[in-house]
């Protein structure tokens, strides 16, 4: 490799694509080409970073492995900010493959580290989990290491492992300081003040307050009935039963958890879980059948008893009752939270990091933009969306994932 080459790759370790660009800029051969593209990827042009790292796979020899396995990483990591999920997953796993069958266990770990990421997105955090654990972040060097830590944080905030992730992140900042990287350094301080937004709001005896990651923690772990309504589930410390495929159920537990300890007409009951405006005997026939479904679901941790006016929750061994609701309740609340990362996002990707329809995800972006709520911009397949980061409102860093126990 000759010198130009090399310090370009040096600079662009540190940081500085300008210098790198100084330096290949009116080269076209495969290793500038790599360099160029990764710079431009660093400088946010990510449509020509995207066709220069191409170009270069292609122009790299049969022979040059690991050189075309650098190309695919980069390019694995341009489809992870644009948000394109899409993005052939086997192919960044087999340029890790590659990477660390040749010995170049530095960008084996960063391949590593995009396949968490993207994980995380989609919410496989028990995947998530096994993959970083292959990993010994002790050997890499300390940029490495802190992308190590970043994502070591992301599965605990969303496993809502507070103190564990609070303790990734100061590693990933120190690790970023070693690194002398601004950017990375900026990641890891924008992190860290997510951990201090609001990640959900406590109803209890008719009042509300938002609660951060620590005090959502120590609440499940309290003792009290939980009825969480960002996971739809009815939980205590032991027991955990999920809702999350029987909507008229948890309505009907939310409706009941957030007016403990005391009753809920039947008449509300109807109106708020069934939607009727006018109820008739017909809703009074299904609220007693819907109830006596929600008896038996919640049996082992609450009873569902009968009063003058309605029906009140009764839970065992005199818990309290408590319902964490999300920070922001309106329609497609979920869809507007991944957004709020400041990404664009295309529709089909939402659809795949939401687990919905792209045509459910794309009527309720319509929706949204009619509203002004967010912004697309390109056309067909390119169309992305997005939105302005709105103050308290959680990224998916901070969007509840699988509870403990779930």
């Amino acid at each position: 490799m000759d010198a130009l080459i090399t310090a370009a790759a040096l600079a662009l370790a540190s940081g500085d694509p300008l210098s790198a660009l100084n330096r290949v800029a009116l080269r076209n051969d495969a290793p500038a080409l790599a360099l160029r593209g990764i710079a431009m990827a660093q400088l946010g042009d990510l449509d020509r970073a995207k066709m220069l790292l191409r170009r270069a796979t292609r122009t790299f020899g049969a022979k040059e492995t690991v050189a075309r396995a650098r190309c695919v990483v980069a390019e694995a990591e341009i489809a992870l900010v644009k948000r394109d999920l899409k993005w052939p997953a086997k192919a960044l796993a087999a340029a890790r493959e590659a990477l660390e069958a040749h010995g170049d266990r530095v960008n084996a770990a960063h391949a590593r580290h995009l396949e968490v990421r993207r994980l995380l997105l989609v919410g496989r955090l028990d995947e998530a989990e096994r993959t970083l654990a292959e990993l010994d972040p002790a050997r890499l060097p300390p940029a490495s290491r802190a992308a190590h830590e970043l994502a070591v944080a992301g599965v605990a905030i969303r496993r809502l492992h507070a103190k564990a992730g609070r303790a990734a992140l100061a590693r990933a900042a120190s690790a970023a300081r070693a690194a002398g990287i601004p950017a990375l350094t900026a990641e890891v301080e924008s992190a860290v003040l997510l951990m201090n937004v609001p990640a959900a709001r406590l109803i209890a005896r008719g009042a509300e307050h938002p609660v951060l990651l620590e005090e959502i923690e120590a609440l499940l772990a309290s003792g009290n009935l939980v009825v969480d309504a960002c996971r739809h589930t009815v939980r205590d410390p032991r027991r955990v039963v999920s809702l999350a495929t029987r909507p008229v159920l948890f309505a009907l537990a939310r409706i009941l958890g957030e007016a403990w300890p005391g009753d809920v007409p039947r008449g509300t009951l109807i109106q708020r879980a069934f939607g009727a405006r006018q109820p008739d005997e017909s809703h009074r026939a299904r609220l007693r059948v819907e109830i006596g479904r929600l008896r038996a679901a919640l049996r082992m941790l609450v009873d569902v008893r009968a009063t003058k006016e309605g029906f009140a929750l009764a839970p065992h061994s005199g818990r309290a009752v408590v319902v964490l609701a999300p920070p922001i309740e309106e329609s497609h609340a979920a869809l507007l939270a991944f957004l709020a990362d400041g990404e664009s996002w295309s529709s089909s990707a939402l659809a795949l990091a939401l687990g919905a329809s792209p045509r459910t995800v794309q009527r309720a972006l319509d929706a949204l933009a009619e509203a002004g709520k967010v912004h697309g911009f390109g056309r067909g397949p390119a169309r992305r969306w997005t939105v302005p980061p709105m103050p308290g409102f959680p990224t998916p860093l901070l969007l509840p994932g699988l509870l403990p126990g779930d």
